[in-house]
């Protein structure tokens, strides 16, 4: 279902600047913009996670993925 939004001009103009090709509709552009932020938002349990992980690989605590295959008795 198709609704109307308005927009400032500026707004309007700065969509313009991010289209990736003159076709792409607003709507495209503006999911785009919204999966990317999606993308790009890490919350801060996720970013604790990280730094352990980058903690773990810098303190040796690491396996090779043949050591986990064969742990997990895959081939």
């Amino acid at each position: 279902m198709a609704t109307t939004i308005q927009l400032e001009k500026r707004t309007k103009k700065r969509l313009e600047r991010v289209k990736m090709f003159p076709r792409e509709t607003y709507n495209q552009v503006i999911e785009r913009l919204l999966e990317r932020e999606r993308e790009e938002t890490l919350s801060p349990r996720t970013i604790r996670n990280i730094e352990r992980a980058l903690g773990d690989v810098k303190a040796g605590r690491t396996h090779s993925t043949k050591e986990v295959k064969k742990k997990l008795g895959i081939k």
